[in-house]
């Protein structure tokens, strides 16, 4: 009884330790975030246009997205479905660093930029736009697998 006790035992640790994959990371997944691709809104000549419209990111991979204003155009960026699905370490604006547990919006009505760094927690397409102008191309997605 005791034999067995200690082998279904055995068998239920081998079997949560094979569910949980790579579950048990080794140290801090925010730390060396990978670069994406600069996000620029307001160019063109009318200020429509945006530098990148799909971004492919991973789960559990730390990320920054650094977005850029031309100032042409106010744009109000936002993401809400992006928002609730990553842990947003930072947002850095010039130099000044900003803590919080989420975002709504950042908002341009003018030239400059922010940095955002997160990573993605759960996977799926999320769009991402300046608010209002999204028929007029300043959208994109995110795909996290």
């Amino acid at each position: 009884m005791r034999l067995r006790h200690k082998t279904a035992l055995a068998c239920t640790l081998a079997a949560l330790i094979a569910a949980s994959g790579s579950a048990f990371a080794a140290g801090d997944l925010t730390l060396k975030p990978t670069e994406l691709e600069e996000l620029t809104v307001g160019l063109g000549n009318a200020g429509y246009g945006v530098s990148e419209t799909t971004y492919n990111l991973e789960t559990g991979k730390a990320y920054s997205l650094e977005l850029k204003s031309t100032g042409k155009k106010e744009c109000a960026w936002q993401a809400p479905a992006f928002f609730q699905s990553i842990f947003l370490r930072k947002v850095e604006v010039e130099e000044v660093e900003i803590k919080a547990i989420g975002l709504t919006e950042i908002e341009f009505e003018q030239d400059g930029e922010a940095e955002l760094f997160f990573v993605p927690i759960k996977p799926g397409t999320y769009p991402w736009y300046c608010k209002g102008m999204e028929e007029r191309g300043m959208k994109g997605e995110f795909i996290v697998k």
